[in-house]
């Protein structure tokens, strides 16, 4: 089943939670990635789970008008509005991943980092901060990103566009230099 297309799984899943578990297995770093920066680590974990409880109890219904990674990203952003709408003061990174490095200044240099990236990122309005996140953090296509978003092709452009601009203004305004 691991060499199986999303398409064979998610039929295949309607019936085996074994290709169900083989799906997700699939899409889930991606799915935590885009959590992860628009809900906070913390919260992502939460957010994680919905996200399996919606797509496991919508598998059924879901038509297969979009490709699943497209249904899958809709329904990631709707679980981050849920956390973020029970919880508005979220915090976008509690604390920060750090690499291995037996370097301390290395280790604070990459926590500070982070932390101003993870600010500047909170600072976007809603709709730039998703456009950016499911391009940037997830990879999709801008074609994708439309469908997802249900919004035209130019407007995805424009706000990852005006998202990323926003973003390298923050961060030399932070000293950062992009």
């Amino acid at each position: 089943m691991e060499h199986w297309s999303d398409e064979q799984l998610l039929a295949e899943a309607r019936r085996s939670e074994a290709a169900f578990e083989v799906l997700m297995r699939r899409h889930l770093p991606r799915v935590h990635l885009l959590a992860h920066h628009l809900v906070g680590r913390g919260a992502a974990n939460d957010v994680v789970q919905e996200v399996l409880m919606s797509v496991h109890r919508g598998l059924r219904s879901f038509r297969g008008d979009a490709q699943f990674s497209t249904w899958l990203h809709r329904v990631t952003l709707n679980a981050c509005y849920k956390a973020l709408w029970a919880r508005p003061s979220l915090p976008l990174d509690d604390t920060p991943d750090l690499v291995a490095s037996s370097d301390p200044v290395h280790v604070g240099e990459i926590a500070d980092l982070r932390a101003r990236l993870a600010w500047a990122f909170a600072q976007l309005p809603a709709d730039q901060r998703e456009a950016v996140a499911l391009r940037e953090l997830s990879s999709l296509e801008y074609q994708e990103i439309a469908q997802v978003l249900g919004v035209e092709l130019g407007t995805v452009k424009s706000r990852i566009s005006r998202g990323r601009q926003a973003l390298r203004k923050l961060l030399i305004k932070e000293g950062v230099t992009p």
